[in-house]
């Protein structure tokens, strides 16, 4: 990559060593082309590729996931599967606070 005017907002571009983080958690530092006006990054494919290793090293690869909602007596459910679960260290009978952010947007603090 060798782009000189960023694609969002038509800032300049220049390189820069940027630091990743991913679900909170820094994966390293990592080259990238970055905007001057809206901060826009971009990794080439081998860049790509070191965080996808770095994630995967971490424990952090598959975090995200889909789940249904259920129904249990009259309240709604939504299951966290186990490994979404270790990594938030949720134990069974903890209390965890939900708020909407948006209309289409839970979020759910442990």
């Amino acid at each position: 990559m060798n782009r000189t005017k960023c694609d969002e907002c038509g800032g300049k571009i220049i390189k820069n060593t940027v630091d990743f983080s991913l679900y909170g958690i820094s994966l390293g530092k990592f080259n990238a082309e970055v905007c001057t006006k809206c901060g826009e990054e971009c990794f080439d494919e081998e860049t790509s590729d070191m965080i996808d290793e770095a994630a995967k090293a971490k424990g952090l690869w598959g975090l995200g996931a889909k789940s249904k909602v259920g129904i249990a007596g009259d309240s709604f459910i939504i299951r966290v599967n186990k490994k979404l679960a270790k990594f938030l260290d949720l134990k069974k009978g903890e209390e965890v606070s939900l708020r909407p952010e948006t209309k289409n947007k839970l979020i759910i603090e442990v």
